[in-house]
């Protein structure tokens, strides 16, 4: 073989070997040898955040990316332990930061939740970007993802006037998927009690005169009112304060038969009325006396 093929061949030799080194060296080669560009970043499943919100003990999802008014949320999930007795906790958010439902959802035995909210209301006003947070114990069993929601009309306009049974006062209110049956008067727990009838998750909007019912400190500043759906603690959204009535927004699910108002003050049964009956009964004892000159206590 002569020098000059000889020195042909070594070249091909290491033009090859220039060629194949870099399959065998790149770490990408090696990591993803299909060649694909896929890697473990953050997914859309159905539109909704997955994976790099989540502990990886709990994942959350929802049906669709984006709602309207009056639609309905379905939000599912897992998670890898169960522990009994132990409900998930949902808690949607809105735009500006404020809740607008808190829910406890059962785990099933196969590990799985699910849940649906009504989107709509007044606590559903803003538009935007909604976040749905779940919590299974302990912080670290945490998830979270987000939908876009176009905003609610709400039912701000409390176009409704309802007399509250016990008393001679009405109040005035308004109610999305539902309708209010009657409010009562509970004057030992200092509480009105709401009847309802449900078609699906709503929320109850209603002005509270302060002369009917009201929520005060000892100093006379306002307090918090104390509320229980179907006699379970609830969230609610105190939406407007005057100097005569306070409106609350009171969020319900489906079902719902009873919400009622707690304050630490109530006005007493037919309070008025019995008012002017005392003051009649005093102004006439008074009258009686004078002309009969009947005395009431001893003469000394």
């Amino acid at each position: 073989m002569s020098t000059r093929f000889k020195g042909f061949a070594l070249l091909a030799i290491l033009l090859c070997a220039i060629g194949v080194m870099p399959v065998f060296a790149s770490p990408y080669a090696l990591q993803n040898p299909t060649g694909s560009n896929s890697t473990n970043a953050t997914s859309r499943n159905t539109g909704t955040l997955v994976g790099s919100t989540s502990t990886g003990q709990i994942t959350v999802t929802t049906d669709k990316t984006s709602y309207n008014d009056g639609d309905k949320v379905a939000i599912s999930g897992s998670t890898r332990d169960y522990i009994s007795d132990t409900p998930i906790t949902v808690i949607i958010i809105n735009p500006i930061g404020n809740i607008v439902k808190i829910d406890q959802v059962n785990l099933g035995s196969d590990r799985t939740f699910s849940t649906s909210i009504m989107a709509t209301g007044t606590l559903w006003q803003a538009a935007g970007t909604y976040t749905v947070k779940v919590q299974f114990g302990s912080p670290d069993r945490s998830a979270e993802t987000t939908f876009q929601f176009a905003g609610s009309t709400g039912s701000s306009s409390l176009g409704n006037t309802i007399p509250v049974d016990g008393t001679s006062l009405s109040v005035k209110y308004s109610i999305t998927n539902g309708k209010v049956l009657g409010i009562k008067a509970d004057m030992q727990s200092k509480s009105l009690i709401v009847s309802i009838q449900t078609t699906g998750d709503g929320v109850l909007t209603v002005t509270l005169p302060r002369a009917l019912i009201n929520a005060t400190l000892p100093t006379g500043q306002d307090d918090k009112y104390y509320v229980l759906v179907d006699g379970q603690e609830a969230n609610f959204q105190e939406t407007s304060t005057t100097t005569t009535d306070r409106t609350l927004s009171i969020p319900f699910t489906d079902g719902t038969q009873e919400i009622e108002i707690i304050g630490t003050q109530i006005v007493p049964e037919f309070g008025p009325i019995a008012a002017l009956v005392l003051a009649i009964a005093i102004i006439s004892i008074i009258a009686v006396s004078a002309k009969t000159g009947l005395r009431f206590m001893p003469k000394y």
